[in-house]
């Protein structure tokens, strides 16, 4: 399906549209966003975990001199419909606006209870303290032990999900705080069990833990005399932000316009609406425009982190290592509302293996903590941290080498999945191939405790809706612009591929991300499907060029439209006996023969492709102090099968960084939690990432699989990367002092309870 058999533009490493503006400090964030009068948001938090909202009196705050406007929950109108879908099912419509200011309840630290806007900053600190909240404390639920016992305060005891089937079902006759459970199931588990000749089973744990961007959660927004409102603000998709506050707020979608700023982060938690329907509703009372932004602590209290998990994981094999069954229960914390990645755990679990009987429970959990929210590849690291580490485990047991046992039962076309489907065109062979090959595996590692580890990572990627316009221009330059929020250089990448499909430098390409009211609807940027959806709408809208300049040459050549083609090959249109003319030729005549021309498309990607599934394998060696329980990891091999990779920097810098935030959930990074439900270190300084020091180079090794269901062979390549650094860490460190860690971070406190003798 590609255009060219070489690619000319496409594997290549140019620099960024994007990055002259960023490095020297011109690019525009959602805090940068000035208007004139722009007032100063603030928020006011619950300082308890769980209580019941008695009263709450704004009066003083609202008589303090240069407060413009207060709001409450009163202020946020009840939803019309009692029921909203979700992708992770349906959900009581009025929890939305509760998580945004709550009306009945607060439901973790954090949880918003009332928002004003004042002349500056400082005078909206001082009139927060002048909002009077009357509480009824609660005992809270800060963990999934607490939450799953028949005793635990029930945290949604309102009602309003009785009636949603699946939604908070009773577990034994008594109201819980389970509120989804599936079940996924291939083949017979039961007889595959039977048939095995080795079963082993044991439990593992992970801590809750946040995405870390750089810039927190803002919201500027602007409602204007006529009705119409503008939103500026850091986010993963402009147009989730205007379908959420059309809903939240019952404002109709042509009244609303978001421009999305450039973003300093996301990971998938900037899919999220926090701020921005209440700088709304501060800007209609105030009639002035309204800026909210977090501080650190407030984006740790209160905002999505991913979920703290416990998985128990059974496997049954015969003893040439081949697996037969695999039995798996997850628990996931959700937070305060339904909502945590607990499907796509399941989904990916067993994602890298052909077992033929595979059972997967797994149970959506609220406690009294922020929502969660999606952490690149949601649900993914935990789960298959569990996995990862019982093969490993499964290994040990049957003698093997790790990495042969993966390959023995890799997955390859035709494998079942778990949610019932069966994997298309894959890579994941090649990968485990490619690491066991790779000098890095295949070198000795010599020291005292150092050992080395391997884990494998799938994702099934996205696909979704996206838009594309691309506008011609007299002089053969070409403006395109697309509705995809550039996160890890997305312009370039969609660039890219439409100067392939035309044969056009990649540097007459100017590449856009248009706002709401600019472009046509486009998902948002995560899943892994940005370079392969919104790279099949440049790809569709390049060939609408195409087609427009072969019909207006053929009118200036006065010659049949069956007659002229265009080659990619040189850019150029080719006519009967020989006849050619260049792009930039024929653009210079648009204006004279009927104006210039734009190529566009709106595509649902699954409907004219094929996603791509995503394979990696990752080998690392550490070292563990025995006296400190410090980890240091000494080499790092991320193995990836990206498809194709568009901009192998790019590709290579979304790899590092997974890894890198890998090695944080996997070593140091947790929310701790005391008795009463408040987050102990919400800020940086005691909110454990890794830093540059941290970290050895990361070497990448691109494979390149090409996904048969894109014209570039396009794989999405951000979400896999985070997903084998917990296995592959925990393995190693196992290999090197002979200790399995099943509960992660393996932080030193962790690593010295286990390598002290029991009763000491």
């Amino acid at each position: 399906m590609t255009t060219t058999e070489k690619p000319k533009v496409i594997g290549t490493r140019p620099v960024r549209p994007d990055g002259v503006d960023k490095v020297t400090g011109r690019a525009i964030y959602g805090a940068d966003v000035r208007l004139p009068g722009l007032l100063a948001g603030r928020v006011l938090r619950s300082p308890h975990a769980h209580a019941i909202i008695r009263k709450i009196d704004v009066s003083r705050a609202l008589a303090h001199p240069g407060v413009f406007a207060v709001i409450t929950h009163d202020d946020i109108p009840l939803p019309a419909e009692p029921v909203m879908e979700t992708i992770r099912g349906p959900m009581p419509s009025r929890w939305e606006n509760e998580r945004l200011l709550a009306r009945r309840k607060v439901l973790f630290k954090g949880h918003p209870v009332a928002a004003l806007c004042a002349s500056d900053i400082h005078t909206a600190e001082d009139a927060l303290a002048l909002i009077d909240v009357e509480y009824e404390v609660l005992p809270p639920v800060t963990s999934l032990d607490d939450a799953l016992l028949p005793s635990a305060p029930v945290l949604h005891d309102d009602g309003f999900a009785a009636d949603i089937p699946g939604l908070f079902e009773p577990v034994d006759g008594r109201s819980s705080n389970i509120a989804r459970r599936l079940e996924l199931t291939v083949g017979d588990v039961e007889q595959g069990f039977r048939d095995a000749e080795v079963v082993l089973e044991h439990e593992y744990e992970t801590a809750m833990a946040h995405q870390g961007y750089i810039e927190p959660h803002n919201g500027t927004a602007q409602w204007n005399r006529d009705g119409k409102i503008t939103i500026w603000t850091s986010t993963q998709g402009a147009f989730g932000v205007r379908s959420g506050v059309s809903r939240v707020l019952r404002i109709p979608l042509r009244d609303i316009r978001v421009i999305p700023a450039e973003i300093g982060g996301g990971f998938g938690a900037k899919n999220v609406i926090y701020l921005e329907p209440l700088a709304v509703l501060l800007s209609k009372k105030s009639g002035r425009p309204v800026q909210i932004t977090m501080n650190r602590t407030e984006v740790l209290e209160a905002t999505g982190p991913t979920s703290g998990t416990r998985s128990w994981v059974k496997l049954g094999a015969t003893r040439d290592g081949t697996i037969l069954a695999a039995d798996i229960r997850l628990e996931y914390e959700a937070g305060a509302y339904p909502g945590s990645p607990v499907a796509g755990g399941a989904r990916c679990a067993l994602g890298p293996y052909h077992i033929p009987h595979q059972r997967v429970v797994g149970l959506d959990v609220c406690l009294n903590r922020p929502k969660t929210a999606a952490y690149r590849a949601p649900g993914a690291p935990a789960s298959e941290f569990a996995v990862e580490s019982a093969l490993d485990e499964l290994a040990d047991t049957l003698e093997m080498d790790p990495l042969e046992l993966r390959l023995k039962n890799s997955a390859h076309e035709g494998s079942p999945r778990t949610d019932g489907a069966v994997h298309g065109s894959i890579g994941a062979l090649e990968v485990m191939t490619a690491a066991l090959n790779h000098p890095h595996y295949r070198s000795e590692i010599t020291g005292v405790s150092r050992g080395r580890g391997i884990a494998l990572g799938f994702w099934q990627n996205g696909g979704g809706e996206s838009s594309a316009y691309a506008n011609v221009h007299a002089d053969g330059t070409v403006t395109l612009v697309t509705g995809s929020v550039d996160i890890g250089g997305q312009r370039a990448a969609l660039a890219m591929q439409f100067a392939e499909t035309l044969g056009l430098p990649y540097e007459d390409i100017n590449s856009l991300v248009g706002d709401t009211d600019s472009i046509g609807f486009t998902g948002n940027t995560g899943g892994s499907r940005t370079t392969f959806a919104t790279g099949w709408a440049v790809y569709q809208a390049a060939l609408d060029v195409r087609d427009q300049l072969e019909r207006r040459v053929a009118r200036i050549w006065e010659v049949d439209r069956s007659q002229v083609t265009y080659d990619p090959d040189g850019a150029v249109l080719r006519g009967p006996d020989g006849t050619t003319m260049t792009f930039k030729e024929a653009a210079r005549r648009l204006p004279g023969t009927g104006g210039n021309i734009q190529g566009q498309a709106d595509i649902v990607a699954t409907t004219v492709g094929k996603i791509g599934a995503c394979f990696g394998a990752h080998i690392v060696d550490v070292e563990v102090d025995r006296d400190t329980g410090k980890v240091e990891i000494l080499r790092y091999t991320a193995i990836q099968d990206v498809g194709k990779a568009i901009h192998p920097s790019y590709v290579e810098g979304q790899i590092q960084g997974g890894v890198a935030q890998g090695v944080g959930m996997a070593l140091n990074e947790e929310y701790i939690y005391n008795d009463a439900g408040v987050m102990l270190n919400s800020s940086f300084l005691d909110y454990r990432m890794p830093v540059a020091n941290d970290l050895p180079m990361i070497e990448c090794v691109l494979v390149e699989v090409p996904n048969p269901g894109h014209p570039f062979g396009v794989r999405g390549v951000g979400e896999v990367p985070i997903v084998p650094p917990l296995g592959a860490i925990a393995n190693a460190i196992s290999d090197a002092i002979g200790v399995r860690v099943r509960r992660l971070p393996a932080s030193p406190r962790v690593l010295l309870e286990e390598l002290l003798p029991a009763g000491s």
